[in-house]
């Protein structure tokens, strides 16, 4: 293989996909080196060198204007199409400037199953479609081991949009999503909720635990607005699940859990 190819596939390997520096720099900054002048047959002087003259510090950057009342005001949509619309023209994240496209969500939109994750990996956010990588093949065997599959089910993630570099999401990036989440979870009306990792069932539940205690309990999720409560499973989230295969025998007892709740019954 070329060796420029093997070095670009190395740092692709490492995660290292988004040419975006953490820190900004100045070239006109750097140190000028002296130099030196010398003619034939006289001595060497050293030149006179003047440097550069330092690059006046950029205007402050305006301040993101805040989110339109009207976009987060959502209860007056009543369909995903329309919840979809008003994301697209919302601009109170600052995730959506880096990333590829907005991942909305997919299912039918009266499933009784609602999956919920953290954020688009890369693949996702190529593509648009929440669980599509390697922890999306993972997650359609998991709902077949229990007679289900991704026709059937509704997903999404807590963050519309993808971390550069995979990084774990701010607090303020959460919050910003979380209104369009909600309102999704309302429109689509499941019977169940399974929360996948602990930043989705931390998020959607409010609670501080790890998923290590969260994991193979339910939980009332809050509708609001005198909404019914909606039960909610939290589980391991595929991508662990394949860093940690150990751990797909408690994963399979909390799908156990997920059936029988979904054929009517109530387990604990």
């Amino acid at each position: 293989m070329n060796p420029w190819l093997a070095t670009l596939q190395w740092y692709i390997d490492l995660g290292v996909d988004e040419a975006i520096a953490a820190t900004p720099w100045n070239r006109f900054e750097a140190a000028v080196a002296p130099t030196s002048v010398a003619e034939a047959g006289q001595p060497r002087l050293q030149a006179a060198v003047t440097p550069l003259a330092k690059a006046p510090p950029p205007p402050p950057r305006p301040a993101a204007p805040p989110p339109s009342p009207d976009l987060l005001h959502l209860s007056d949509v009543h369909d995903l199409e329309t919840l979809r619309a008003r994301l697209e023209a919302y601009d109170g994240c600052a995730l959506k400037a880096t990333a590829t496209n907005t991942v909305f969500g997919s299912g039918p939109a009266d499933a009784r199953l609602m999956i919920i994750g953290e954020a688009p990996g890369e693949e996702e956010d190529r593509r648009g479609i929440p669980f599509v990588g390697p922890s999306g093949h993972l997650l359609d065997r998991m709902l077949a081991a229990i007679g289900m599959d991704r026709e059937q089910v509704y997903i999404a993630n807590t963050l519309y949009w993808r971390p550069p570099g995979n990084r774990t999401p701010t607090p303020a990036e959460t919050q910003a999503c979380l209104p369009f989440l909600k309102r999704q979870i309302e429109l689509i009306g499941p019977k169940a909720l399974l929360l996948v990792g602990a930043a989705a069932a931390k998020t959607m539940l409010q609670r501080s635990e790890g998923i290590m205690r969260m994991r193979g309990r339910w939980f009332d999720y809050a509708s609001g607005d005198g909404r019914p409560d909606i039960p909610a499973l939290a589980t391991f989230h595929p991508a662990y699940l394949l860093r940690s295969p150990a751990q797909k025998r408690e994963a399979w007892r909390d799908l156990q859990m997920l059936q029988i709740r979904l054929a009517g019954g109530k387990a604990e």
